[in-house]
């Protein structure tokens, strides 16, 4: 892949940037700022280099038409705060305020177009629907450099099909990120140790199977966990179960004690009332959850026991927290987790989504880790081994231009 030096002299050249915005907002206020200052070490390299940058990205799900709640207008404030320097906002993608905008920059100067996703070409199934979006954004820059790799594992046209029209490369959070996880997908420093979490086991599906040949442990909490107790013969009570994911479980648990990889589960669990933050709660052994009872986080015997099995990792990657740390009586086993990361002399990832969001929600220094990824599926793509058409695109965009 190139990176931006090979890009040449950027002085009043036109420089698209894709991004990864796609940050919690409270109304209008961003409630994690993490991807956005995530972002700034590449526009800063731009800016000083004396690039007019545009950046392209996306806020939730918009159905391809613009809604005020996904406007990027917070993030442009917010990444002005954080730069130094007035973002202006185009409020179109390739309309008249987006090439107005685009030509009033001057050097070392940016802009922001509103949420990529407004327009359903973006995310289209149909190539030619892409391709002609991608054209369109095309006019607007000389070069391209691909940076959001939240959406590296998206064939989306601001990620995939632009870059086999400009002359690309890739960012350097991109850079980092496949450089950090290749450390845990190519020979990992052992014992490598996995903790999943959230709340699928079908989210899941694939990197489990893939890690069942790579990892020696893989730590399993979160909402996830009680699957794998059912599929141990234990009641969950009225836990988030997937009972149709069952047999596929029992078919994991089968193929690591073959294949000798030690599968780690909860020994008690924090049961309670209603998925509320005030409910009535108590530990129980994971064998012991009352039918009318649902656990929402690992028991303290399950820390210690997930602690002990992270200790002496040489490389740990933890994708899903163990409860649900949103709510402080719930958020313990996260925790647990994270210090024993911080504790470990390993390698540690933090696999994106609200894995980094709860190490910010709680109250760790994020330089404590080796590194805290920005793209949660993106990561889970990257460790199950499929090949990110974000990235690939560009090893073999100079082939295609």
């Amino acid at each position: 892949m190139k990176t931006i030096k090979d890009l040449g002299d950027l002085r009043g050249k036109r420089v698209l940037v894709r991004s990864d915005f796609n940050v919690p907002l409270d109304g209008t206020t961003i409630t994690d700022d993490g991807r956005v200052r995530a972002s700034l070490p590449t526009l800063r390299t731009l800016l000083d280099a004396g690039a007019r940058v545009i950046v392209m990205a996306h806020l939730g799900r918009p159905k391809g038409a613009p809604e005020a709640k996904y406007s990027l207008a917070p993030v442009a404030a917010r990444l002005s705060e954080l730069l130094g320097q007035p973002v202006a906002l185009a409020d179109d993608l390739v309309g008249p305020s987006a090439r107005a905008t685009a030509a009033a920059l001057k050097d070392g100067e940016i802009a922001l177009l509103e949420n990529i996703r407004f327009d359903p070409r973006e995310t289209s199934k149909v190539d030619s629907e892409r391709e002609a979006f991608a054209g369109e954004l095309a006019k607007l820059g000389d070069a391209y450099v691909s940076d959001g790799f939240g959406v590296v594992h998206r064939k989306q046209a601001s990620v995939y099909d632009i870059a086999k029209i400009l002359p690309s490369a890739v960012g350097g959070l991109v850079l980092t990120e496949v450089k950090a996880l290749s450390r845990a997908t190519n020979n990992p420093e052992r014992p490598y140790v996995v903790v999943l979490g959230g709340s699928k086991v079908s989210d899941k599906l694939g990197v489990i199977a893939n890690l069942l040949t790579k990892a020696d442990r893989l730590l399993i909490g979160g909402g996830m966990a009680y699957t794998f107790l059912a599929a141990k013969g234990y009641q969950v009570g009225t836990s988030l179960l997937e009972a149709d994911q069952i047999e596929t479980v029992k078919g994991y648990l089968a193929q690591a004690e073959k294949a000798g990889v030690e599968i780690v589960l909860p020994t008690d669990v924090v049961v309670a009332d209603t998925f509320t933050a005030d409910s009535p709660h108590d530990v129980v052994p994971a064998d012991a959850i009352p039918a009318d009872r649902m656990g929402l986080d690992i028991g303290p015997d399950s820390e210690k026991l997930f602690a002990s099995k992270i200790h002496d990792a040489k490389t740990i990657v933890w994708n899903g927290p163990m409860g649900v740390f949103e709510f402080p009586a719930f958020a313990e086993g996260t925790r647990a987790v994270a210090q024993a990361m911080i504790d470990s002399d390993g390698f540690s990832i933090v696999g994106g989504g609200d894995s980094a969001a709860a190490v910010r929600k709680l109250g760790f220094d994020e330089s404590r880790f080796g590194h805290i990824s920005t793209g949660g599926g993106a990561s889970l793509e990257f460790l199950e081994g499929k090949e990110l058409p974000g990235i690939a695109v560009l090893d073999s965009a100079d082939g295609e231009r």
